[in-house]
């Protein structure tokens, strides 16, 4: 079955094989079934129409990047790809209060593969008379070799500027709910632009420009290889993390998708296109999640819309919630997507905390992201050229002795528990953030695997219950329960990865760049533009002293109030106050950096 858009191909052959050096090596898998290759297909090209939210609602090509101008920088690659688009802008501009200009070269950290004409995950499709940018699985997570320009599945995009991309776009302000704007009557500028409040009564909506600006000034602080991807009107974006799902679970950051199909992989892809890409999703729930009324809600996003067919008028006097009915390019969905309600809807799901999940009309439910899954549970994770017996050995001795393998044991390193954040020491925004959506959770309830999208009346419901997660563990990942800003926890992280995965902590504060006397924490790498180093990024979180100068760098550029990132906590520390040599710090990380596909008890076995 194929996806219902007109999307540009382009060719993805995996890296040819090399060994030693940089050049990353992509091991092969057996041949693909149909239902594999269908999940290939979707983490590819299947964007559920978020190119309508993101080009005619968010407007991300309306303002100084613009799609001829990322087309121009494509074809001045002359075929030769790229981990990192650089794009002219096409005009002066003052965002979040910095002024950009004309002709001046950004880092998108967009990636184009070599021979393709267009963005690795960002497919084109044209209607109503012009090109729009969707976005797909694989722009976050995969990147492009530098050596070969092939694709790196799996793997985050360590240097995508989502942030930047998300603050060029003209109606950025529909981004509101990830930008630090919890009152929004803090922006209100002429009383009497008034909407009708779905309770009676009327209310003021907020001044477009000056909620532009303040999302802005937020979406401009993101890293590279960062996304907001909780609805929760505060600013905490998290490192991409890589797709190598297998025997992985539970999945996300604090482990949330825990319930369903595949252990909670599908819930937590489900999760990216029908809660987190599209804030129309959840107006439904605006009022309960986030204490704003729905027709206020709807009216923020969309006053200021790109495109003037999904553009709200105040004045107009219609419901912004009926105009949005009106223009709406999926009317039996909740928001722009391409999705279905859960069984519970609108309770909130452990398989979806909107209460829904994505999917096409045409297919059958969960078919879609169900196959994204499988095919990502073949992915292997790349060598990154080679260690020495030696090393190998010993590294893998100081992993035991200093008792990593206590938590990141089997063959994902991951021993698949979910810590109090306060256990960690870690920074907890971003453990507790579906606390404004979560007070209690319903039962896992989901579809028969035969039931076509649409729903029709009367489809089969059937249970699928998490096993093997304790009630404390599934209040952890959800942030429910315990004593007031207590809540929530983190998943012990799988370990696959590491070499391409820097900076690391789920805020990414554990950061070093090549130069580790120079260029540490987040405000000495990746916001000036330079990669984090792998092997001295993991020095950073092993050791205490190089981690106090990079929670010091983050500080003191005021990440921790800004955007909850800090790099401190996991206090396991291998260096010399904790016994250890710095030879045996090296063997460490050189073990970390080159983990055995098989699992810890390879090498001493």
């Amino acid at each position: 079955m194929s996806i219902k858009q007109i999307h540009f191909e382009f060719a993805s052959m995996p890296a040819p094989k090399k060994t030693g050096g940089l050049m990353a090596q992509q091991r092969s898998e057996p041949p693909e079934t149909p239902f594999l290759q269908l999940g290939r297909e979707v983490y590819y090209k299947e964007t559920f129409g978020n190119e309508v939210f993101l080009t005619d609602i968010l407007g991300v090509t309306d303002g100084p990047l613009t799609f001829v101008q990322m087309a121009k920088a494509i074809l001045a690659l002359k075929g030769e790809g790229t981990s990192n688009l650089q794009v002219e802008l096409a005009k002066d501009a003052v965002i979040g209060g910095r002024a950009f200009k004309k002709g001046e070269k950004i880092d998108t950290g967009i990636d184009v593969v070599k021979g393709s004409m267009v963005p690795l995950g960002m497919p084109v499709v044209f209607r109503e008379g012009k090109p729009k940018i969707g976005l797909t699985c694989i722009a976050c997570h995969a990147t492009v070799d530098p050596e070969t320009k092939q694709v790196i599945e799996g793997v985050k995009n360590t240097d995508l500027n989502s942030g930047l991309l998300l603050a060029m776009a003209t109606n950025s302000a529909a981004f509101f709910t990830h930008a630090n704007t919890d009152r929004l009557e803090q922006y209100i500028q002429d009383v009497t632009r008034v909407v009708p409040k779905e309770d009676g009564g009327q209310a003021a909506l907020p001044d477009p420009k000056a909620l532009e600006d303040a999302v802005d000034r937020v979406l401009l602080q993101w890293p590279p290889g960062f996304f907001d991807t909780t609805i929760d009107l505060v600013a905490n974006p998290t490192d991409i993390p890589h797709t190598f799902a297998r025997d992985a679970e539970p999945y996300s950051w604090s482990g949330f998708a825990m319930a369903g199909p595949h252990q909670g992989l599908s819930a937590f892809g489900s999760n990216v296109h029908s809660f987190s890409t599209d804030t129309t999703s959840i107006a439904e729930h605006a009022k309960p999640f986030l204490g704003i009324d729905k027709e206020v809600y709807f009216g923020t996003i969309l006053q200021n819309s790109a495109n003037p067919r999904y553009r709200y008028d105040p004045a107009s006097g219609i419901l912004p919630s009926e105009f949005f009915r009106q223009v709406d390019p999926t009317p039996d969905a909740p928001g722009i997507l391409e999705v279905f309600k859960l069984p519970s809807y609108p309770r909130v799901s452990m398989i979806g905390p909107s209460g829904l999940f994505s999917g096409s009309p045409g297919y059958r439910v969960g078919e879609q992201i169900n196959a994204s899954s499988a095919w990502q549970k073949t992915l292997r994770v790349p060598t990154r050229g080679t260690i020495l017996p030696e090393a190998a050995v010993q590294g893998e001795q100081i992993f035991r002795k200093a008792d990593c393998i206590r938590c990141h044991a089997g063959p994902a390193y991951t021993n698949h528990r979910i810590l109090p954040a306060e256990e960690l020491g870690t920074e907890p925004s971003r453990s507790q953030a579906f606390q404004r959506i979560v007070t209690r959770l319903d039962a896992t309830l989901f579809y028969s695997e035969d039931t076509p999208i649409p729903v029709p009346p009367g489809a089969k419901v059937i249970e699928a219950e998490p096993r093997g997660w304790s009630e404390e563990e599934v209040k952890l990942a959800w942030g429910i329960g315990g004593p007031e800003g207590k809540q929530g926890g983190y998943k012990v992280p799988s370990l696959r990865a590491l070499a391409f995965t820097a900076p690391y902590l789920h805020d990414g504060g554990a950061a070093a760049g090549e130069d580790v006397t120079s260029q540490l924490g987040l405000p000495g790498t990746v916001l000036k533009g330079i990669k984090a180093d792998p092997a001295n990024s993991l020095r950073v979180l092993l050791d205490r002293n190089l981690r106090e100068k990079a929670i010091a760098a983050n500080r003191r550029a005021g990440l921790p109030s800004s955007l909850h990132m800090e790099g401190v906590g996991h206090e396991y520390w291998v260096d010399t106050e904790a016994g250890y040599t710095k030879e045996q710090q090296d063997a460490l990380i050189e073990y970390l950096l080159h983990l055995p596909e098989e699992g810890p008890r390879a090498i001493a076995e």
